[in-house]
């Protein structure tokens, strides 16, 4: 069946802030360099508009992996932009996803609307296009939020880390200093963590106990109702 719309109808955009964390603990976001107008050559984040056959998240995946390679990864809706003038070809409201990767994990490759995909620190941003600074914020200041009270930032992270690491990923996002002990305390009282026979590797200091979590245990912990705090 089909249907005549009295009124003219907006068009649809995904857009993905993924953060990811380099081996000198810088946070990092993901940008393509367009290759079309409007805004060609500047940084933007990944996105595109939403295929009539696919769902948003599909449609925020399948972008990711055409402009930058990135595929297979933690997104989670984010928030909804639909500023009258926030893109100068047409009404388009955009639906934005936000995502976290282990850094090393991923081999960019640019293609479609994208001349190149890069990461960059988030506090040393590019001029980025349409209102994707507005955007970055908005994930960010989520990131943040979300990080204390549930276990995201092990998207981050490689699949083994010292607890140093984990401590470390937790001041850089949320930009403060934790007490090492009070830390060490609470993660390890919840124990989400699987203590591992291995320590770290060629590195210039006393190698570490490694650590692995456990994402099997804390999904049945969160139905019984667990709180993650940190």
């Amino acid at each position: 069946m089909t249907h005549c719309y009295e009124f003219p109808r907006p068009a649809i955009t995904v857009d993905c802030v993924v953060f990811g964390l380099d081996e000198q603990h810088t946070l990092k976001i993901l940008l393509i360099q367009r290759n079309l107008s409007p805004f060609k050559g500047q940084w933007a984040l990944p996105g595109g508009f939403v295929r009539i056959g696919e769902t948003l998240e599909d449609a925020a995946l399948r972008e990711l992996q055409e402009e930058t390679g990135v595929k297979d990864i933690f997104l989670e809706q984010l928030y909804t932009f639909g500023a009258i003038d926030r893109d100068p070809r047409d009404r388009v409201i955009t639906v934005t996803y936000y995502g976290l990767v282990n850094l090393g994990e991923y081999q960019l490759e640019a293609t479609t609307d994208a001349d190149e995909a890069a990461w960059f620190p988030c506090d040393r941003l590019p001029l980025l296009a349409f209102d994707h600074e507005m955007i970055f914020q908005t994930a960010l200041n989520r990131l943040k939020g979300k990080l204390r009270y549930e276990p995201i930032g092990f998207e981050l992270l490689p699949k083994k880390f010292p607890l140093s690491q984990l401590q470390k990923l937790y001041e850089i996002v949320l930009g403060q200093e934790l007490d090492k002990r009070n830390f060490r305390k609470k993660i390890l009282k919840m124990d989400l963590l699987i203590e591992l026979d291995e320590k770290q590797k060629d590195v210039p200091h006393r190698a570490a106990r490694l650590y692995q979590f456990d994402e099997k245990k804390y999904q049945l912990l969160k139905q019984k109702g667990f709180n993650f705090e940190l």
